[in-house]
């Protein structure tokens, strides 16, 4: 509920604290006192456009602020999550406006945008106005009114479920069919690049395998003398590697007979002459096995070319290359497959039609059922406002579409995001008039009590927990007044009232009566809000009746109607 409004600086008001309490609370005064002020400042503290000329004079700056308890946690606390805002038990909404211009907002103390003061405001307060476009003339916010009424949360859910599953699929299908059409328009170039590797016959780490045996054959006459002489030294020559060591081995073996130190060293003696037998031995072999092959030299030099202008047509090494036609290869396989791929993924698609179809209907079957209650109920309550003669229809249209994903006895229509319904409200408050949409109600008064007769009608299932009625008597008196009244006061015990009247018999309906007046203090107008008791709530009420010449006998009208309100 909205608990308090505090207001400083802005238009007439100087500065003013105003307590609220739940139920019905009424504001009265007379015309210009500033009840539209008052209303003003509450639609800029919820985010509506600021206006420097609505700072009072000679200040630097406006003030509203208001603090609200129980307001829906679930979805405001969603809200101010996602904006990082931390948040209570208490809401805490600010609106600060410079003379210069400038606009400052804040959450619970927290800096935000006049967007999300606005998002959080339509979550709060339902505001209606005379001459506004109040939430119920928008025919997009009918779908989940009628919704609400006719309790088919789940049928909803089922449906956005089955759809988001089907778009899912149909998303696939299009990036698959994308890519078959990218594959097609590819595939002469795609199988040209495969084949021209795979006639390659490319083989990991070929490139440098051929540099390898290149260099080798280009210097085997070098690697046979060299190889050949190290041979002679070290075994073959008479006065070879081999031949000392062995002399060396001897004389050590005799010194060591005599003197023991030498022992130690004539293991590392014979180690030495192994050593030198082995290598002399592979050098043997390795010059007998030199290839001279001018033939084979050719030929790989002839595959290194090749090789390497392959690599620079494709700006890969020879790794990537083998990489690429594997790619190229699987790419070519996969446009083979896509075709069946894409039948399989189809077969699904129209499996979840076909549920989507079901789920459409069995939604719309249950909004039409609520939508013939929902139009009785709306007429009873008109006719209890002062408007006999009304004719209100909820409107349940279907859009045919050629490949629709709604198919219905033949015909196929378009799935919207809730369904395959167009929703919307239509009335007519005089006889022979044909029923039109609710924006095209001309008369403000007729509009505020369609307004509260569609309220009243969906009370129970309406997550707005404040309204707000501006100048709901307008063109009304009497018994469609006390009607009004009525059925605010009922409508206050499931969400907090806020109404303007002009009228007795809706003042007197109030758990809260606020008397709204405009004075000159030192030689500047000031508007004022009082809370009035039980006496002055009469002189109210009672100057309501009979202007400004109050009698003992709209004194006593005024407390009839007062008491008569208490057995509502």
């Amino acid at each position: 509920m909205l608990f308090s409004l505090y207001i400083k600086n802005f238009a007439l008001i100087q500065e003013l604290s105003i307590e609220f309490r739940p139920g019905l609370t009424i504001i009265t005064g007379e015309t210009g006192a500033g009840k539209s002020i008052l209303l003003g400042a509450l639609s800029l503290v919820l985010g509506e456009r600021a206006s420097a000329d609505l700072v009072r004079s000679g200040t630097t700056k406006a003030v509203i602020e208001a603090l609200f308890k129980d307001v829906l946690p679930d979805k405001i606390n969603a809200l101010l999550n996602a904006a990082e805002i931390e948040t209570s038990p208490e809401l805490i909404i600010r609106r600060e406006l410079s003379a210069s211009g400038q606009s400052r907002c804040f959450i619970n103390d927290s800096p935000c945008t006049a967007s999300l003061l606005k998002q959080l405001g339509e979550l709060l307060i339902d505001l209606h106005g005379q001459h506004e476009h109040q939430l119920l003339l928008h025919a997009e916010t009918h779908e989940s009114l009628l919704d609400d009424f006719a309790q088919s949360a789940q049928e909803v859910t089922t449906y956005i479920s089955v759809r988001s599953s089907l778009q899912e699929l149909q998303q696939q299908v299009k990036k698959l069919q994308r890519e078959a059409a990218e594959l097609r328009e590819k595939k002469e170039m795609l199988d040209f690049q495969l084949n021209e590797l795979r006639s390659l016959d490319l083989k990991p780490g070929e490139d440098e395998t051929i540099e390898t045996e290149i260099t080798l054959l280009e210097n085997a006459e070098t690697l046979f003398t060299l190889s050949t002489s190290l041979s002679d030294l070290l075994y073959d020559s008479e006065h070879s590697v081999y031949s000392s060591i062995s002399s060396a081995l001897h004389s050590l073996e005799k010194l060591a007979s005599i003197d023991k130190r030498f022992e130690n060293h004539i293991e590392e003696a014979r180690s030495a002459k192994s050593i030198v037998d082995e290598l002399s031995r592979f050098t043997r072999s390795y010059s007998s096995n030199i290839d001279f092959n001018p033939g084979r030299l050719e030929s790989l030099r002839e595959r290194q070319l090749q090789l390497q202008r392959i690599s620079k047509k494709y700006s890969r090494p020879l790794s990537g290359l083998i990489e690429l036609c594997q790619d190229l290869d699987a790419k070519v396989a996969l446009e083979e497959n896509l075709e069946e791929e894409i039948a399989l993924i189809q077969q699904e698609i129209d499996v979840r039609k076909a549920e989507l179809s079901t789920c459409a209907v069995t939604l719309s079957l249950k909004r039409e059922k609520a939508a013939h209650r929902l139009e009785t109920t709306i007429q009873e309550e008109l006719k209890e406002l002062g408007i006999p003669h009304s004719t209100f229809i909820v409107s349940i249209t279907h859009e045919e579409e050629l490949e629709g994903e709604i198919t219905i006895e033949g015909k196929t229509f378009t799935a919207f995001a809730r369904g395959y319904d167009r929703i919307e409200f239509l009335i007519s408050t005089n006889p022979g008039e044909k029923p039109k949409p609710l924006v095209k109600v001309a008369s403000g008064g007729e509009i505020s009590r369609v307004m509260l007769a569609l309220k009243s009608a969906l009370a129970e299932s309406s997550k707005l927990p404040i309204l707000i009625f501006d100048e709901i008597d307008t063109g009304i008196s009497g018994r469609v007044a006390e009607s009004v009244g009525k059925s605010l006061k009922r409508l206050s015990r499931l969400h907090q009232i806020i109404a303007i009247t002009h009228l007795p018999q809706i003042a007197a309906m109030a758990d809260l009566h606020l008397q709204v007046q405009k004075s000159v203090q030192e030689e500047r107008t000031v508007t004022e809000v009082t809370p009035l008791d039980h006496e002055s709530r009469l002189q109210a009420i009672a100057s309501l009746i009979s202007g400004h010449q109050i009698s003992a006998s709209s004194l006593t009208l005024a407390s009839e109607l007062v008491e008569g309100a208490r057995s509502v």
